[in-house]
């Protein structure tokens, strides 16, 4: 093939054929984008797994390996997503199995909750320990005593006394004997259910 200038444009003769082939620089260079934008969405399309950590999936976000319960939030309507978000997390279906493994991650989340100043904040991690021990029961048991420092704290304050003391009444129930040795090891004054 011979190139030759035309007006506006490249002129390729082919020899053999005789023929003439108009083509203008531009409409080279939109093919040339064309064909090269084609060659990269289709290298990253090729595979499904990668189209998948494009997209990914609302069950993927609804993992509880993956969340992270924001009880220390302040503002609505966080407050009211961080505590129904993880009540609804410990209903699912095969919860306990779930949730056993989780327990080294949740616990610094459900003592961070307990220590925090604002009693709202407070109250939504006392209740989520008693919904964590519901599901999982004397698993909690190993994790109890990092707990318990921060609702003994709370316990001298008057306004607290009752919803603790019920919180403790109610991880003692699902926890079994265990329970009661430690809480009474964190708490001298905590009186069992049985007393």
């Amino acid at each position: 093939m011979q190139k030759s200038e035309c007006h506006g444009g490249t002129q390729l003769r082919n020899r053999k054929a005789g023929s003439c082939d108009q083509r203008t620089s531009s409409s080279i260079q939109i093919k040339h984008r064309t064909t090269v934008q084609q060659s990269n969405s289709s290298s990253s399309t090729s595979s499904p797994e990668t189209a998948r950590k494009l997209h990914p999936r609302p069950s993927d976000k609804l993992n509880p390996k993956t969340i992270n319960p924001g009880l220390r939030e302040t503002k609505h309507p966080y407050t009211f997503v961080s505590k129904e978000g993880f009540r609804e997390l410990l209903l699912v279906q095969g919860a306990p199995e779930k949730a056993v493994p989780l327990l080294p991650r949740l616990i610094p989340v459900l003592k961070a909750a307990l220590v925090h100043l604002d009693d709202e904040v407070f109250a939504r991690g006392l209740n989520a320990l008693v919904q964590l021990s519901v599901v999982v029961g004397p698993s909690l048991n190993d994790h109890l005593k990092h707990l318990l420092t921060s609702l003994s704290k709370r316990l001298r304050e008057k306004k607290f006394k009752e919803p603790i003391t019920s919180a403790l009444q109610k991880l003692e129930q699902h926890g079994g004997n265990g329970t009661l040795i430690i809480i009474k090891s964190k708490i001298p004054t905590y009186c069992s259910i049985c007393c």
